[in-house]
């Protein structure tokens, strides 16, 4: 069976303050009924205690006393009476006689000269009466002693009047919490139905969703992780959505940059097994095929490093390195690439500069940027630098080339990505892999790695790697 939550929560509230109340309802009757009874058997008791205190007074005559107190107390309904040892009333007159009805319990009490208290006695007297006898001791010798008693009548029209009162005041707060419960009832169901809407609208893929969140509560932090869920789930749709059309420009550059070297191989093999080429061209075929086939293995291996190093199976091997000694092998191995482009590669860095790195891959880091720098540079200037920092190496390498402009400095990382799709004679990073690998090796030196560019004015790669 099926209960709505706000039924649950209304009838929960509702039951804790029906008990509550009641609980609380017995309790104060049980205890303004006490109050009652023992205000009176304590006013019964002074009386008395008045009494035979003016009893031991020789200057008063005793008969003068109870007469006065008799008229008095008969005045507020309470009935005085005097008894002798034997428990036989002598006062008042028209009263005098036998022994008044007391239990063997309570008379031993008296003989002990202890006072008896009955707040109700519902059978001995004519009435439903509140009694006190106290003892008058002479010597230590019991001669008599003092009984007050009073209806509990007047009592009970006390207790009777606050208990309707307490009636009334009870029904009077139960209509206010039936209220409140209803309100705070609807108020929490509301605040959770609106939870349960955004969820079926993040369910049906609209991750734009957002809620009024709070610390009031528990549903208020509930409402405000939902939030974060809802942004974490809509960055990571968005990061989605880029990586498929990244995956999709992936395919569109691996068809491209595929196709032309194997048509050319495949055109080169075609032409040599049908002798189509001429003797003195076939020198130039094989060696276009070489190169041809080199590029394509070049390509091959760079999605297969990536892949090494984005799942972590590369293992660096760091040890102290003279940066000028990397940097002149680089230099080396690139003044060639930068003399086709009218460039000159400079190098900035004293000998005592070390770096502790694996030095494969930091010729593969330094290496990769300064190629992007080469090519994207024409007839300028491109510096290697390095510089020993703050418990750190400081490498750069800046250029005086195109530049990158800002919308595009924080998707260079990016994998597949490639600042100009247009340019597919980079020798290096065909598919936009190299800055990727590059950010990643950085990384696992816990190095970081920046880079400030202007368009038109060049770029500047800096990498710091501790020492």
């Amino acid at each position: 069976m099926k209960i709505k939550y706000i039924y649950q929560q209304f009838l929960s509230h509702i039951s804790i303050i029906i008990v509550a109340f009641l609980i609380l309802s017995l309790l104060f009757a049980h205890y303004i009924e006490n109050l009652v009874y023992q205000n009176k058997v304590e006013e019964l008791t002074s009386f008395g205690q008045n009494v035979i205190n003016d009893f031991q007074d020789p200057r008063i005559n005793p008969d003068d006393i109870l007469v006065q107190y008799h008229n008095v107390l008969s005045g507020r309904n309470i009935l005085l009476s005097v008894f002798d040892q034997n428990g036989t009333i002598l006062f008042p007159r028209e009263r005098t006689g036998p022994r008044f009805k007391i239990t063997v319990e309570e008379w031993t009490k008296i003989t002990k000269g202890e006072t008896v208290v009955v707040k109700q006695d519902l059978k001995r007297f004519e009435q439903d009466v509140s009694l006190v006898a106290l003892p008058y001791l002479v010597d230590e010798q019991l001669v008599g002693g003092i009984l007050l008693t009073s209806p509990i009548s007047g009592s009970r029209e006390v207790i009777s009047q606050i208990n309707q009162y307490l009636f009334y005041t009870v029904l009077i707060a139960l209509g206010v919490s039936f209220l409140l419960s209803l309100v705070l009832s609807r108020l929490h169901v509301n605040r959770i139905k609106r939870i349960q809407e955004a969820t079926s609208l993040v369910s049906a893929g609209d991750y734009t969703v957002k809620i009024a969140s709070s610390n009031f509560d528990e549903i208020g932090e509930l409402a405000e992780d939902f939030n974060d869920m809802v942004a974490k789930l809509n960055a990571s749709n968005e990061e989605i959505e880029s990586l498929e059309n990244r995956r999709r420009q992936f395919m569109a550059d691996v068809s491209h940059e595929l196709r032309t070297p194997l048509t050319t191989i495949s055109g080169v093999i075609e032409g040599l097994r049908n002798n189509m080429i001429a003797e003195s061209e076939k020198e130039k075929g094989i060696q276009l095929v070489s190169k041809e086939t080199k590029r394509l293995i070049r390509l091959v291996n760079e999605n297969l490093d990536y892949e090494k190093i984005r799942s972590n199976q590369v293992q660096l091997m760091k040890e102290d390195i003279q940066l000028l000694e990397a940097f002149e092998i680089i230099k080396d191995q690139l003044d060639m690439l930068a003399e086709e482009k009218g460039n000159q590669l400079l190098i900035d860095v004293d000998e005592v500069v070390m770096v502790h790195a694996d030095y494969d891959r930091l010729v593969q880091i330094i290496m990769n940027i300064s190629k992007n720098s080469i090519q994207f540079t024409e007839n300028g200037i491109v510096w290697l630098r390095g510089r020993e920092g703050d418990k750190e190496t400081i490498i750069e390498i800046e250029d005086t080339g195109i530049g990158i402009s800002p919308a595009e400095i924080e998707n260079i990382w990016r994998r597949f990505y490639k600042a100009d799709i247009s340019r597919t004679t980079n020798p290096y990073g065909e598919f936009g892999l190299g800055l990727s690998i590059v950010k990643k090796l950085v990384q696992l030196h816990n190095g970081e790695i920046e880079v400030t560019s202007e368009p038109n004015k060049g770029t500047k790669f800096t990498i710091r790697i501790p020492i």
